[in-house]
Parts: C-alpha cells; structure tokens; sequence
C-alpha cells in the first residue's frame, strides 16, 4: 500500500510540477509543447504494448485482455462524449457562450474527470505480480500530467487567476489521481482475478489518450518531423527502462 501511495502520488503530483514554469514564464512554444507530447506519446504506447499488455496476457488469456483493452477504450469515450475533452488553447473560440468563472470551472471539471482512469492504471499496476510495473506506469503517465498541468495553469492566468493561486489548482486536477489509484490498487489486491483486466484496462485507456489526444495535438503545428523523431525517443526511453528494471 505505501509503494502505490508513493507511486499515485508521484503521478499526480506532476500536473503540479508541470505547472511550475507558470510561475516564471506566460507561454511554452508550439515546437517545444509538440516535442513533449510526443515523446509522452511514445512513452505511453510503449509502457502499454511492452509492459501491461504482456503481463495481462501472462496472467489470462488473449479474450481477457481484449475485454479489458476495450473497457478501457470505451470508458474513455463515455467521458469524452458526456465531458468532451477541452482545447486549452482555444477555449474562447469554443465556449463564448460561458462566462469566466463557468469556463474555468468546466475545463478544470473536464481536466479532473479525465485523470481518473489514469489513477486507477497505476493503482492496478502495482498490484500485478510484476513489481517493477507499477513505478514504470506511474512513471509513464506522471510525464503526461506535466505538460496538461502547465496549460492548466496558463489557461487560468490568462483568465486573470493569480499564479501561485493557478498553480495550486492545476496541482489539484491532478490529485484525484491518489484516490483512484488506491482504488485501483485495493479491488485489484481483493480480487484477484480482476489484475489482468485492470492492466488491460489501463492499457485500453492509455492508448487512447495517445491516439485521440497526443499524437493529433503533437501534429497540428507543422512540427511533424520533430514529433515523429520525440515519439521514437520516447518508446526507446521506456523499452530501455523496462529492460533495465
């Protein structure tokens, strides 16, 4: 329990961490925020495809883990489609119709409610046998939440929030992350059997944040060589890491 805590904690706490050059700085450059998107990208899809999806398969068989890889794809749907996922950087084209305090609250709403399959991913890693999982998808998924916390927090500045004020609250976006993953980590070491679906689970969900969200945003500036190049880098980070681990 204290591993995972650490672990959910960590993750969580990036959107934090992501959010600190708020404090020193009002914009990251297209090029750069691509770069780190889709080298989060690469990381994700290799932690899933290298690290959760084979330990699924270990522990069931391919007709679990293909129940699992779609809950968690179809979970992610179910909250885009009820809490659609917001562009940050172009909330005023889309929600005029809103004033700033409903603006802001829907979009750390939105922001917060995505965070919580993410939880539940770490939670059940660190329940799996595979006990060098749980920090590497903690890992994972903890350099997603950092650029999410950055324009969290650009977004609130730029709607006249005070930044130490910004930073707090993108902090908290990322914070129900904890809960989850105790969540996650707790129904996992209870039922035993529900470990090769909550990885895939995790892995389902993991996936389509990078194709729905990562991949399109890291693509949509002209910077596609760049991105293409941090996407390789990233699956070598992670492949190396779960060799090394």
């Amino acid at each position: 329990m204290k591993d995972v805590l650490i672990g959910s904690a960590v993750s969580a706490l990036s959107t934090g961490l992501g959010a600190v050059p708020i404090l020193f700085m009002k914009r990251m450059s297209h090029h750069w925020r691509d770069i780190l998107l889709a080298y989060t990208a690469g990381i994700m899809t290799a932690a899933s495809m290298f690290s959760l999806l084979p330990e699924a398969l270990a522990l069931s068989n391919v007709f679990v883990m293909s129940i699992g890889l779609l809950l968690g794809c179809f979970a992610l749907l179910l909250l885009e489609h009820f809490i659609p996922h917001v562009d940050l950087e172009n909330t005023e084209q889309r929600m005029t119709t809103f004033n700033l305090e409903q603006k802001s609250f829907l979009i750390i709403a939105a922001i917060t409610l995505h965070n919580l399959p993410e939880g539940l991913s770490v939670g059940v890693s660190y329940a799996s046998n595979a006990g060098e999982l749980g920090p590497l998808i903690a890992f994972s998924i903890g350099l997603q939440n950092m650029p999410e916390g950055f324009l969290i927090a650009l977004f609130l500045v730029h709607q006249n929030v005070n930044r130490w004020k910004a930073l707090g609250i993108a902090t908290l976006t990322g914070a129900v992350e904890i809960v989850t993953g105790l969540l996650g980590y707790s129904l996992s070491s209870v039922v035993g059997d529900l470990v090769p679906y909550g990885l895939s689970f995790a892995a389902g969900a993991m996936m389509f944040i990078v194709y729905k969200e990562l991949i399109p945003e890291s693509h949509g500036d002209g910077h596609q060589r760049s991105a293409t190049v941090s996407f390789i880098m990233g699956l070598i980070t992670m492949i190396s890491l779960t060799e090394w681990f």
